[in-house]
């Protein structure tokens, strides 16, 4: 259909347009005051703005149209249609971020946490925050200054009335005053809520008021541990209210949204202000796509923001002057708080903007995977790119434990999901060759079984023994020259090829011998790690089978519940007793106190 006759028939009223080419795919979604006289100004225009909007325009070949009450309402309805389809021509915002929540949950005994999630069953929401930070920070807060329960536990009084429960550890540090069996009281309980709730609303003075009453009361009884412990509590709140950034406390409620501009992008800033103090600070990105004006899409990012961050202010302070949004009124500051308020936001958006273009630098500069590898395949003289490399590393300790490890990088880049511990098997004592030439063959022997991908490169932790074991495995499995293999010596950082005696040095700022020695030095950790694992293991097995009644079973379960002989030595009877029988917790009790 010709687009000029669809605009023949528009009204002249607000609504939204929609432009489609000539398969049906949506291009482009619009708003205006006037339908007829915004959309026929595509079609008539002499010299476009720019080159985007005259090609858009030669692809239009349906318009569909709505018709709404206000140029607000078209506003909404274009700001909702363009996140559902996204058109090609509009205005794309670089911002798909879910905030977080602080919940306090609707049951008996509430527990306080963040959630991402709102689930509608009565509990109380507080934000979205658009810092996690802040919801760590506040969560952190009122669990230093309130002993609230953190289990999932349903405390209901028939349950607890029925001892379902035991306390539990949090109890014991101080964390829980263990409402589970009866040792708070649900009045006691939900006046920290209460303050919580105050706390997370922002009415931090009423919440030190009632403190420092608390405190003096306390105090006059002659009550000075609990008034001290009150003390720390207010102080605590006083320090955090302190570090709140106070603008004016006679600001409540209040927007504020900055706008700077980057060529063909644009930040915004948002920054929420609460009983004079800044409670929540955000920037998002745009992108113009055709000739949008800085109005237009400063009234685009102004709805997402408030609808992500449930904002219902009245007032919102703005840069320069916007159509009103319906319920809000922009203000323009020129001087005073609000104008200082405003230049704060700006300066979050330059920052905003300024750590975007270092990081989009580093990324340009930086060396990227491809070029190191390339460098690495020709200082090597490889066949292929070493896309994915492994380096293998021996662990023992005058033959104790003789363990082995293999890491693995992709991309240049450690890959710690791909990393892989050996127990040596087949080898009595500290025989490193052997050790090597059993991991090398067990490695590949199983990858080839479950039809994995094999390296490019594999490096061995050694000089030409351990290299020369690793081939003998290699050949067994008729890989050797499929897959590139050296050696490393650690004295002097020596690089061994397969029959050839004489090492190959590189540089020592050699980008390909930096990334050999992060693998060879991965390697030696991963090892290493293990191998104390291993013995710390063994001492504590050789220590607990000296005890009458300690036998394998009885020491796995130990092992398992408290990991290490160390721990174990300082745990009391009854909490030995709840692992093993109370008998044999008194021998291991007895035994550590001899030994002492």
């Amino acid at each position: 259909m010709d687009p000029k006759q669809i605009i023949s028939n528009l009204p002249k009223s607000p609504g939204v347009y929609q432009f489609y080419d000539k398969a049906g795919k949506l291009l482009y979604i619009g708003k205006a005051k006037n339908l007829k006289s915004r959309v026929s100004s595509y079609f008539t225009a002499k010299k476009y703005e720019s080159f985007k909007t005259k090609k858009l325009a030669k692809q239009v070949c349906d318009i569909k149209h709505i018709v709404v009450e206000t140029e607000s309402d078209a506003l909404f309805l274009e700001n909702n249609l363009i996140k559902q389809h996204q058109p090609k021509y509009n205005i794309l915002l670089k911002d798909d971020k879910t905030f977080p929540w602080i919940c306090i949950k609707n049951e008996p005994f509430p527990r306080v946490f963040s959630t991402r999630n709102r689930i509608m069953d009565g509990s109380e929401y507080f934000g979205p925050y658009t810092s996690a930070y802040m919801v760590k920070t506040l969560i952190n807060l009122v669990r230093k200054l309130y002993q609230i329960r953190t289990c999932s536990f349903s405390l209901t009084k028939e349950n607890i009335s029925n001892n379902k429960f035991k306390v539990c550890l949090e109890h014991h540090i101080g964390n829980c005053k263990a409402p589970c069996i009866r040792l708070q009281d649900e009045l006691d309980y939900q006046e920290s809520i209460e303050h919580i709730r105050k706390i997370l609303k922002g009415n931090l003075q009423d919440v030190l008021d009632y403190l420092y009453k608390h405190m003096l009361d306390l105090a006059s009884k002659q009550k000075f541990e609990e008034a001290n412990k009150i003390k720390e509590k207010f102080e605590l709140l006083k320090r955090y209210q302190s570090k709140s950034n106070i603008v004016n406390p006679k600001i409540n409620d209040l927007d504020v949204f900055s706008f700077i501009e980057e060529d063909d992008l644009a930040f915004i800033n948002f920054i929420k202000i609460n009983n004079g103090a800044i409670v929540q600070s955000h920037t998002v990105e745009l992108v113009r796509k055709l000739d949008e004006t800085k109005e237009e899409m400063l009234a685009f990012a102004i709805y997402d923001i408030r609808q992500k961050v449930f904002s219902k202010a009245k007032e919102a302070i703005v840069p320069f002057k916007i159509d009103s949004l319906v319920d809000i009124n922009f203000t323009v500051p020129r001087i005073g708080d609000k104008k200082k308020i405003l230049e704060l936001s700006e300066r979050n958006a330059r920052q905003y903007a300024h750590q975007r273009n270092i990081q989009k630098s580093e990324i340009a500069t930086k060396y990227n995977k491809s070029s190191l590898l390339d460098v690495v395949k020709t200082d090597l003289r490889l066949k292929e790119t070493p896309v994915h490399i492994e380096c293998f590393d021996n662990s023992n300790i005058q033959g104790s434990s003789p363990v082995a490890a293999c890491v693995v990088f992709i991309n240049g880049k450690p890959a710690a999901k791909e990393y892989r511990h050996f127990h040596i098997k087949s080898v009595v004592g500290a025989n490193d060759f052997a050790s090597m030439e059993e991991i090398i063959f067990r490695r590949y022997n199983r990858l080839m079984q479950e039809e994995k991908s094999l390296p490019q490169l594999i490096i061995i932790d050694g000089g030409k023994g351990q290299l020369g074991a690793a081939v003998n495995s290699l050949k067994k499995l008729n890989l050797y020259g499929k897959i590139a293999v050296l050696g490393i010596a650690k004295r002097l950082e020596e690089i061994y090829f397969p029959g050839d005696s004489v090492p190959l040095y590189l540089d020592k700022n050699s980008k390909t011998l930096r990334l050999i020695q992060h693998l060879r030095n991965e390697a030696h950790r991963f090892g290493i790690t293990f191998h104390r694992k291993i013995r710390s293991k063994k001492m504590l097995q050789n220590d607990l089978l000296k005890i009458e009644g300690v036998g394998e079973k009885t020491f796995e379960k130990l092992v398992k519940t408290f990991g290490s002989i160390e721990d174990l030595k300082v745990k009391t009877l009854d909490e030995i007793a709840e692992i093993v029988p109370k008998s044999t917790a008194q021998k291991i009790i007895d035994f550590f106190k001899k030994e002492v």
